[in-house]
């Protein structure tokens, strides 16, 4: 077995992983280590036909929240279709190497806003999501990826834990069907595309469910923390490279942008586990302490009310 094929196992793997335990995070992983090997004209369609396939499985997981979500995210999914074919006019009509050059570049600040935790609500969402979901369709056609920004928005808009997976597997099996069409009246599904196929899906099957164990074990934000982190750092070296690459700058120079990001990135990390993570869990237990005093109080009432019948 060739190295390359080797390391998409295994790059699949954890990224699979990674996706059932999230509810997204399989092109957000597999996308910036694969680039550094294999184009995005052969690595997405390679990867979209497989995503139709999991976001369907992902959304049929957590379909009990469809009727509560779906209007609110029927905006972006209007908006998706325009952004899905322009998006895929770049892939087939761009240079290769500057095609991941500006995947990379918009991957970046995506992954350290959502790693700051950045949240801000908006209130005109119907009128923000048509547009939203254009550039989400451009992101997604070009790279694969849309988790960062839709776990953003849909973060933002206050969507609970339940709803927020729905929303976000109803979106993305939108946004996977509608490349998947596009990419096929484009031409670009081929014969180099399809043998990377075997060595991918293998790992998902294996992958995705020990995700969804993984993530009853471990705090969710602590592990999507640790994602980002790792996300970050990989995207940085990746442009790192083709700073040299494209011969934008001559030297090794170039790697002292992966470090400038690794140190933007250690700060987040520190004010995660120094200012973020204890507030979540002081908000925890003190939702569980409320849970614990309501559920002590109902019987205690019950008997009450027993008593002076």
């Amino acid at each position: 077995m060739e190295p390359v094929s080797l390391a998409l196992i295994g790059i699949t793997f954890i990224a699979a992983i990674v996706n059932g335990a999230l509810g997204y995070g399989f092109s957000s992983i597999t996308v910036p280590l694969a680039l550094l090997f294999l184009t995005n004209r052969v690595l997405n369609p390679a990867l979209v036909p497989i995503e139709v396939v999991l976001n369907a499985y992902m959304l049929w997981v957590n379909r009990a929240g469809i009727s509560t979500v779906w209007r609110r995210v029927l905006p972006i999914v209007i908006g998706l279709a325009p952004g899905v074919l322009l998006g895929t006019a770049f892939v087939s009509s761009v240079n290769p190497g500057w095609l991941k050059f500006w995947t990379f570049c918009a991957l970046l600040p995506l992954i350290l806003l959502q790693a700051a935790g950045l949240r801000r609500p908006i209130k005109s969402e119907r009128a923000v999501g048509t547009l939203f979901g254009s550039g989400v369709g451009v992101l997604y056609s070009v790279t694969t990826i849309s988790g960062p920004p839709l776990a953003v928005m849909l973060s933002n808009q206050g969507f609970t834990k339940g709803n927020f997976r729905t929303a976000l597997g109803f979106i993305r099996l939108a946004e996977s069907s509608f490349t998947a069409v596009a990419y096929f009246y484009a031409g670009l599904f081929t014969m180099q595309s399809a043998a990377l196929m075997p060595f991918i899906l293998p790992s998902i099957m294996v992958g995705v469910p020990i995700g969804g164990w993984l993530i009853r074990q471990i705090r969710p934000e602590t592990f999507r923390r640790i994602c980002m982190s790792f996300d970050a750092w990989v995207v940085a070296f990746g442009l790192s490279n083709l700073l040299k690459e494209l011969h934008l700058v001559q030297s090794n120079l170039a790697f002292l942008f992966m470090f400038a990001v690794g140190a933007i990135d250690a700060v987040l990390l520190y004010y995660f586990f120094t200012v973020q993570l204890p507030r979540v869990k002081r908000e925890a237990d003190e939702a569980a302490v409320v849970t614990q005093s309501a559920s002590d109080f109902m019987p205690a009432l019950a008997k009450t009310s027993a008593q002076r019948t």
